[in-house]
């Protein structure tokens, strides 16, 4: 009997200990500098590049546009419940971890890889990808290249650090020579392709298909090369040392691509009632307690999708006139890689 007792005090102090844990645990779940920050000052600090076609790019009026820019008005909306209430700092690809590493942003979303040296060695943390893209290249037409294979010998416009190393590994692997002219930002990269300092053009496809389409009477004059050669998932980051704050940038995305899948959009989110399926109920609020446990408000997702739309709608709006193939960017049931992974 004694040893009976003994045992059930040992095993309900565990479970004591236990419940005292989890409920620390779910305590300190819920503090976020970060988040605190951004409410206390009323906007999210967004780290874009800020002049990226598609991306990041103040319109005629001075207003950000572009799929990096949604994506920080969308945490806006989710944490804020305002889509404007970010402050923009526009970054060159050299400062982008600084900036997130000194605190002078909340979060990232600047056409930036996601790559295992930036998680291990930057104190970063990539939190979703907002747009699955790759390196290629754009050449003048008039160069009557039809295939990257074609391109031995050539001068090669490309940004300093990653896409050297790209560059690199593709031409030594097709036994190619090549030029390395390199630029610390796009303005000046680009400048220099139109002056005919290169013959090729080499980023991201997408900045590519943008970068052309935004010559207008003049993009017949320049051929976008049918390779591929890398895999670059553009990504938002945030610090690491704050997972809740990383939660709600990653959720914020994962909504948008769920939203999608739902078939809810920034026309029709306010149209659904309490005959709605149990996903739409859950995802809209009127349900459980998904912004509990991110800290926010029920709306949070609504908010997101009603000031920002939902993923598609968000790529339509910024890449849909390029004539662009969405690509890896349709969702999975489509064939894509953006999955719209369960909110319950």
């Amino acid at each position: 009997m004694p040893l009976k007792t003994g045992t059930f005090t040992l095993a309900a102090a565990l479970t004591g200990a236990t419940a005292m844990l989890s409920a620390g645990a779910a305590t300190a779940q819920q503090a976020s500098p970060t988040l605190d920050a951004v409410r206390a000052r009323g906007e999210v600090a967004c780290g874009v590049i800020g002049s990226s076609f598609g991306f990041s790019l103040p319109d005629s009026q001075g207003v950000m546009q572009g799929m990096d820019a949604d994506s920080c008005r969308a945490v806006a909306a989710a944490v804020l419940g305002d889509a404007n209430a970010v402050r923009w700092v526009p970054l060159v690809p050299a400062q982008r971890l600084t900036a997130l590493q000194t605190g002078e942003i909340d979060v990232l979303y600047a056409q930036l890889t996601w790559t295992m040296s930036r998680e291990t060695d930057s104190g970063v943390q990539m939190a979703s990808t907002n747009y699955f893209d790759g390196t290629g290249f754009l050449v003048p037409t008039s160069l009557g290249v039809a295939s990257a294979t074609e391109l031995d010998g050539a001068n090669v416009c490309s940004i300093q650090g990653p896409g050297e190393v790209t560059a690199r590994d593709y031409f030594t692997s097709q036994g190619m020579s090549f030029t390395p002219v390199l630029f610390a930002e796009g303005e000046e990269l680009r400048a220099a392709f139109l002056a005919g300092r290169c013959d090729v053009y080499m980023i991201d496809q997408s900045a590519l298909i943008s970068f052309r389409a935004s010559l207008g009477d003049n993009a017949a004059n320049y051929t976008v090369l049918p390779e591929i050669i890398s895999a670059e998932p553009l990504s938002g980051a945030v610090r690491k040392g704050d997972p809740l704050w990383f939660d709600i940038v990653r959720y914020a995305h994962i909504a948008q691509v769920n939203a999608e899948n739902l078939g809810i959009t920034a026309e029709n989110v306010d149209s659904f009632g309490a005959e709605s399926s149990p996903a739409i109920r859950r995802f809209l609020g009127m349900d459980g307690t998904l912004g509990q446990a991110l800290g926010l408000q029920s709306s949070w997702a609504h908010d997101i999708v009603a000031q920002v739309g939902n993923y598609g709608e968000m790529w339509q709006r910024h890449f849909g006139r390029t004539g662009a193939d969405r690509g890896a960017n349709r969702l999975a049931r489509d064939g894509g890689l953006q999955y719209p992974y369960p909110m319950r």
